[in-house]
């Protein structure tokens, strides 16, 4: 198997995104190794193509034109990894934000991917899907998964919910090694591996967002898992460690 990662683009976000235990705006002084971009997170948006030798699993689209014009590269990035759109079978969701579904139509309002036939979205955010009107081509393609279930032979589903309500992990099998690609269990790379307990601003819950990133962790760190993030730094994959204080990753 060949897992590829396709960066949409980026985003920056301001500091105040950043909250501690009890939804308290981040006071701290940031660590040196947080580097701002004209004072502003600057966040990679990633996708992840698994290729099988047959067809080709897609996680997350991006944003397309829906949001900052920083973002909606992901064709770009499939012609630059020279994967034919035409390959992308199946489609699913860590979750229903827009800068994680709206790929699936491009700028100029064409399908993404013409060949698609499952769009596979986490059961309880059917209804935000449905909700989003710039997608109602889809709304009734969209078929509902729960965490534990199989996408593939290579692929099942891992409840990480808190960032939002059907949140969900990738576990990516074959043969001896594994990769989660865990959306948006991180969103501040450079902080969040160190401190844990720093949650995001639009988490759902950030009490179980908080206890989500905790457990995917360690399931990396002590599984010798790779990880895959939609927002990790570009290219978004690498390994995680246990540290004295939290964890520690390692890009590839």
């Amino acid at each position: 198997m060949t897992v590829t990662s396709l960066r949409d683009g980026y985003v920056d976000m301001p500091i105040r995104r950043l909250r501690q235990p009890g939804n308290i705006v981040f006071g701290d002084k940031l660590p040196s190794q947080v580097a701002l971009v004209d004072g502003a997170l600057r966040l990679s948006v990633n996708a992840f193509a698994i290729d099988d030798g047959d067809d080709i699993t897609l996680i997350d689209t991006g944003a397309s034109n829906a949001w900052h014009p920083t973002m909606g590269h992901l064709p770009e990035a499939l012609r630059e990894a020279k994967i034919a759109i035409d390959r992308v079978r199946t489609i699913a969701f860590t979750h229903t934000h827009l800068d994680h579904i709206h790929g699936l139509i491009l700028a100029d309002g064409r399908d993404g991917f013409p060949q698609l036939t499952r769009l596979l979205v986490p059961r309880l955010e059917l209804g935000m899907f449905r909700a989003e009107a710039r997608l109602e081509r889809f709304h009734s393609r969209a078929q509902p998964f729960d965490a534990g279930q199989r996408v593939s032979a290579h692929i099942e589903t891992i409840a990480a919910a808190g960032h939002e309500v059907g949140h969900t992990c990738f576990r990516v099998m074959s043969e001896d090694e594994t990769l989660l690609i865990w959306g948006d269990i991180v969103h501040v790379p450079s902080l969040q591996f160190d401190r844990p307990e720093i949650t995001w601003e639009f988490d759902a819950d950030q009490e179980e967002a908080r206890a989500s990133r905790l457990q995917i962790m360690a399931l990396a760190a002590d599984n010798g898992c790779y990880v895959a993030g939609a927002h990790l730094d570009s290219p978004g994959v690498g390994r995680v460690f246990r540290a004295e204080r939290g964890f520690r990753f390692e890009p590839l």
